[in-house]
């Protein structure tokens, strides 16, 4: 199966390969009615989407279920992988990208701020030092984010938002100056400069772990007020910790708020 959109098709199409917090749905030794549920959309693999447009695919983010992900998706190409932050349930399915740099002179671009490209070059040496360029191995091409920067027609700008202690963005994805997506899987806060590239947006993706106050995570409520406060066409929450079961939190929500769940497609079509 082909990654790319079949021919007939446009814009830019999104899968979310997973929609789980850190430990992922169900999670080791809880007996949670969440983590017992046998409604598909309360079992999340760890946080990611694939994303593509008829001229580029890409990821963001590689956590340590990515290659279940890949299998479950039937992802064969990619041009390149984006990076959120360098915490480990994003970045350690790292070297699955090796399936996409199958030739000698293959390489795979990696789009992040140049502190998590250096966390990647500290964990993945052996890729990174330039001296294992046989074939099925991993060539990534590092490409420090400093800017908004272009995957084929899509224009992708970089969303500075505080997740603890460790640099963090999110990314709005533009095509035909239309802003039709921004996927925000990790924030407690989005700064000024984040909410004003964030007006006008169709589609907010955005980090909603639970109810309860957490110290790096946006709760239901805070993530609620950035959508009232932004107004987009639909909200998806994102990154979800098992105190929230889908059937039961999901009508809850007002108007263009839903919960996302793996393999959720959206699709934003390009105007003729």
């Amino acid at each position: 199966m082909e990654i790319l959109t079949p021919p007939r098709m446009n814009g830019l199409h999104l899968t979310f390969l997973g929609t789980g917090t850190s430990v992922g749905i169900p999670m080791i030794g809880c007996d949670c009615a969440t983590c017992r549920s046998t409604d598909p959309r309360d079992n999340r693999l760890r946080s990611s989407v694939w994303m593509r447009a008829p001229e580029a695919a890409w990821v963001v983010d590689t956590g340590p279920d990515f290659r279940t992900q890949c299998l479950r998706a039937g992802i064969r190409r990619l041009d390149a992988a984006l990076y959120t932050h360098p915490h480990m349930d994003h970045v350690t399915g790292f070297d699955e990208l090796r399936r996409f740099t199958p030739g000698t002179d293959d390489a795979i671009p990696i789009h992040a701020l140049p502190s998590t490209l250096a966390v990647l070059e500290r964990m993945f040496d052996y890729a990174f030092n330039g001296e294992n360029r046989y074939r099925g191995y991993l060539k990534p091409f590092p490409k420090p984010v400093h800017g908004p920067f272009h995957l084929g027609e899509t224009f992708i700008t970089p969303l500075p938002v505080r997740h603890g202690k460790v640099e963090t963005t999110g990314y709005l994805f533009t095509r035909r100056a239309r802003k039709l997506c921004a996927y925000i899987p990790d924030a407690k806060e989005l700064l000024a400069e984040t909410l004003a590239a964030l007006e006008g947006v169709d589609t907010l993706i955005l980090d909603a772990l639970r109810h309860t106050q957490h110290p790096t995570h946006l709760t239901f409520a805070e993530s609620l007020a950035i959508h009232q406060s932004l107004r987009p066409r639909q909200t998806w929450f994102t990154h979800l910790q098992c105190e929230i079961m889908h059937s039961i939190e999901e009508p809850l929500l007002p108007g263009g708020v839903r919960i996302a769940y793996d393999g959720l497609e959206l699709h934003w079509p390009d105007p003729d």
